[in-house]
């Protein structure tokens, strides 16, 4: 909503903080301000404010200036409500309650103006409803908006001379029609509560008044209507209806039963200042059992030690004294509209303010329907004194302890993170396509559904069942950045997935990747395998953070995996494959097949990875181990050989290290050369068909000694012979 700063200051006299200040100020006491506009030529500026849902007192400039007239302790301006002199009525208007509406209609009030004169506004509406941007209509019409906007409270102005004989607040008749202020003609249900007169409705109750008691040009004589609704009833009838207006979004956050006879005034006197009289008092219909509910609700206890003990210690403490005095509790909640009365000990006496044990009684404004515990009231305190004036402390009440998992988690996303993948948070819910699609089944087992846990009232069709996996979410979330011509997008989510029954749902920790865009080629693999490989190297990384037992902290699990060339059937037979961590799986990853990819419209490939962090979190965080660096040179040896595709490199590494060469620190593919893929590659380089050439780079050195040619030559020998006995070939 829009606040004019000028229209604040004329309630609250004396702020010497500027605008920005008072925007800043208000918005550090949750009454938040999002945008500071200059109207320029003196007219302040424009606040656009954003003020929660349970906050419907301050969804206006006055309520807004009662927190400013709190936070800046200076006294807030009353409404004027005083009116001319009354003409005699020679009968009272008649304004009844039906039965039935009388938990709906709490309060009822009307005025009868005569001799009115509709005109345009002028003067002080005009001003303000030019700045707010809001179009005038008429001077009756726009009072109604504009003490919506100043005071907060909505009315309506009927047109007398078309009531017949008074007003009836009741139930509308099934089927009743009834036509309204914006030209429609709605049909009415029998729980709809409208404002109607002895023959005919008038208004739907909250949302929006009738055509045919609206006001003219010609009219001369008004009834002001100011009442208060059921936020329930409000609610039901805007949503049925699709009216949602100024005067329902109040309603169905809940108004002030006391505010009627103040905004009825306040449009009288805004109508009457252009001609007119008022004729006879004010009538005001009160429901008793709606009022004890609202305005007249019991007091509150509240203890000055309960304050002290949930805010704890403020930076303004004293050495011995707290900040939070009986004074200052006192100051804050009456500026904000509590009566406090000293509570008596053992029914004698008062207890003076400054004792720890000080009590009070809190008598609640009508307005501030969201303040119904002690708790809230101790927030109430807090908020105004200001959140960033307590200290950093804890609760010694509420000892924190950390989630078990806490430390795994936050490793993995710091290494996602560090390797350039962004955090990302999807929906918990799949469509039943999604949920059948996306199993972790391998291509060469049964894939069935089974295991998915069905909503019994689902938002929509794409959201029938608990996700069984990540993956349809980052597919989403891919698709989401490409159609927004984010070409290379990195992402991962840490989530929970659901598996079971109805009966027994089981929660499981997941993690899923997904990576597309134009990466470049590597040594070691070109432009359209990069991905997948950049997945391969993302799990491996991450299992490198875990030991791969608790015997063994300073082993990585990362050398206990192994890889399948098995994979779910959502990923392209390949180009995916399984992570296999002691021999169980662990994680899939590879490219998305073509029919869900083109299913969602996908225009480039896309590459996805999904790694069971239940299974991975089982195992202990390996231990960080330093070692002292070697002051001796390190050695470099290069070793080219043709391999059988069938050679994996896990192959290679553990003959390798099967050679318990102590000095072999460091073993390094770094060039992999196969046949018609390299064609830009020299001739001399191209492996035959079916193999591939490997440049792999060792690295000795010792932290005793440096190494002797002879050693060197040794162990060289013996590298090529296991390589030799892999079938590898020596390349010249």
């Amino acid at each position: 909503m829009n606040i004019l700063s000028n229209w604040l200051r004329s309630y609250v006299h004396g702020i010497t903080a500027d605008d920005r200040q008072l925007a800043e100020d208000l918005t550090l006491r949750g009454i938040a301000v999002e945008g500071v506009h200059d109207l320029g030529l003196g007219n302040g500026h424009l606040f656009e404010m954003d003020i929660t849902t349970n906050r419907v007192d301050a969804m206006n400039h006055y309520g807004i200036a009662r927190e400013a007239a709190t936070i800046y302790n200076l006294p807030l301006a009353p409404l004027d409500t005083a009116l001319p002199a009354a003409q005699p009525a020679p009968n009272p208007f008649s304004v009844q309650i039906a039965p039935e509406a009388q938990s709906l209609c709490g309060r009822f009030t009307a005025r009868v103006l005569r001799n009115v004169t509709i005109t345009p506004s002028t003067g002080q509406v005009a001003g303000f409803f030019a700045l707010l941007g809001s179009k005038p209509i008429s001077n009756a019409v726009d009072a109604s908006n504009f003490v919506l906007q100043g005071m907060g409270h909505p009315t309506h102005a009927f047109d007398l001379d078309k009531i017949d004989g008074g007003i009836v607040v009741r139930l509308a008749h099934k089927g009743e029609r009834l036509k309204l202020l914006d030209g429609s003609e709605r049909t009415l249900e029998a729980d709809d509560l409208v404002i109607a007169d002895h023959t005919k409705a008038l208004s739907i109750a909250g949302v929006m008044g009738g055509w045919d008691s609206m006001i003219t040009a010609e009219t001369k004589n008004i009834l002001v209507e100011a009442a208060w609704f059921d936020p329930v009833s409000i609610r039901r009838s805007s949503r049925r209806h699709g009216l949602h207006t100024d005067a329902s979004h109040r309603f169905e956050r809940g108004a002030d039963l006391n505010a009627c006879p103040v905004a009825n005034a306040l449009v009288a006197e805004l109508i009457l200042q252009s001609g007119g009289a008022p004729e006879g008092e004010l009538v005001d219909v009160i429901v008793p059992s709606v009022a004890a509910r609202t305005a007249n609700r019991h007091p509150i206890a509240l203890s000055l030690r309960q304050v002290r003990r949930h805010l704890g210690t403020t930076l303004d403490d004293q050495p011995g004294q707290s900040a939070l005095t009986a004074d200052l509790v006192r100051q804050v909640l009456t500026a904000l509209g509590c009566t406090l009365t000293e509570a008596a000990t053992n029914g004698l006496q008062p207890i003076t303010s400054n004792q720890q044990q000080t009590t009070f009684s809190v008598q609640l404004p009508s307005w501030r329907l969201d303040l119904e515990r002690e708790i809230d009231l101790v927030e109430e305190v807090a908020r105004v004194y200001g959140y960033n004036r307590f200290a950093n402390t804890l609760p010694t009440a509420l000892p924190v302890i950390a989630h078990p998992l806490a430390a795994a988690e936050s490793a993995v996303r710091a290494r996602l993170l560090a390797l350039g993948y962004s955090e990302a948070i999807s929906s918990s819910f799949a469509s039943e396509a999604d949920g059948a699609a996306f199993v972790t089944t391998n291509r060469n087992q049964q894939s069935t559904p089974h295991g998915l846990i069905a909503l019994e009232n689902p938002l929509s069709d794409e959201a029938r069942l608990l996700r069984p996996s990540l993956a349809p979410g980052m597919l989403t979330m891919l698709a989401h950045n490409l159609n927004r011509d984010v070409r290379e997008v990195r992402l991962f989510e840490q989530g929970t997935i659901f598996t079971g029954s109805a009966e027994q749902v089981v929660e499981s920790p997941s993690l899923s990747l997904g990576l597309t865009g134009d990466l470049p080629p590597t040594r070691l693999h070109n432009a359209k395998d990069a991905a997948v490989f950049e997945l391969k190297s993302v799990i491996e990384s991450l299992l490198s953070l875990f030991a791969a037992s608790v015997d063994a902290l300073s082993t990585s699990a990362a050398s206990a995996l192994a890889f399948s060339p098995d994979a779910p059937a959502w990923l392209q037979p390949g180009r995916s494959a399984t992570a296999l961590l002691n021999g169980a799986p662990i994680a899939c990853f590879g490219e998305l097949v073509a029919n869900q990819r083109e299913a969602r419209k996908l225009r480039q490939p896309v590459f996805l990875a999904v790694l069971d962090l239940d299974a991975l979190y089982r195992l202990p965080l390996r231990r960080a181990a330093a070692r002292e660096l070697s002051r001796f040179q390190a050695v470099e040896r290069d070793f080219s050989f043709t391999f059988a595709d069938a050679v994996q490199w896990r192959t290679i590494a553990q003959a390798i290290a099967a050679l318990a060469i102590p000095e072999l620190t460091r073993l390094t593919p770094v060039e992999i050369f196969r046949d018609a893929k390299t064609a830009s590659a020299p001739a001399a380089s191209v492996a035959p068909a079916g193999h591939y050439a490997l440049l792999l780079r060792c690295v000795f050195q010792s932290t005793q000694r440096t190494l002797r040619e002879d050693e060197l030559s040794e162990w060289s020998t013996r590298l090529i012979a296991a390589l030799s006995a892999l079938g590898g070939t020596i390349r010249t």
